[in-house]
């Protein structure tokens, strides 16, 4: 799936590019090691095998060839991460009542991202939700959803903004959708994919 936009190139992590998803989160799995698994685990169970655990995890789940999200390369150097796949692969967000199915229609979630600190707030994240969805789209998503923060206060530090920021996916062509909860609408693209 290469595409490219305001030189950056994305490719599905695969077990190829394992390596690359590695030296962008660090030894800390990202933040805190997660791994980018929060979303797809129990709370209980992300808790227990946080760090380690959790990376054995996200492997695993990369070696059977889920192609969980897409990551943005510059200059050849992975600067971002961006998860999407099938609603129903992530287990928090089908047990969430603020962020609960909407409708019963098939849908492709953007839920999680990475984005390295040398390239924060240079506009990564609104070409990563658009490659993002192309990857959905190509996998035949007829829905792409996702559920972004919206900023509580003028700064909002980088690790609450993992989920993505309305702003952001606004720019991407997200509108809303559904709102339970002040800062976590539901947002849909405002045309399909």
């Amino acid at each position: 799936m290469p595409t490219s936009a305001a030189g950056l190139e994305f490719q599905t992590l695969t077990p190829a590019r394992w390596g690359d998803l590695e030296t962008l989160f660090g030894p800390r799995g990202a933040c805190g090691g997660c791994w980018c698994m929060s979303w797809l685990l129990t709370r209980k169970a992300f808790v227990e095998q946080k760090g380690e655990g959790n990376r054995r995890a996200f492997r695993a789940l990369v070696e059977s060839g889920a192609e969980p999200g897409v990551l943005a390369y510059a200059d050849g150097k992975p600067v971002a991460w961006c998860a999407v796949g099938p609603r129903e692969r992530y287990v928090r967000l089908e047990r969430s009542r603020t962020l609960a199915r909407i409708d019963d229609k098939p849908v492709w979630s953007i839920v999680c991202f990475f984005v390295a600190k040398a390239v924060r707030r240079s506009g990564i994240s609104v070409a990563l939700i658009k490659a993002a969805a192309e990857f959905a789209a190509a996998c035949g998503a007829a829905i792409i959803e996702a559920y972004p923060m919206e900023p509580y206060a003028a700064s909002m530090p980088a690790a609450f903004a993992w989920t993505g920021t309305v702003s952001a996916f606004r720019r991407a062509g997200f509108v809303e959708v559904a709102r339970r909860s002040r800062t976590r609408p539901i947002m849909r693209p405002a045309l399909s994919p």
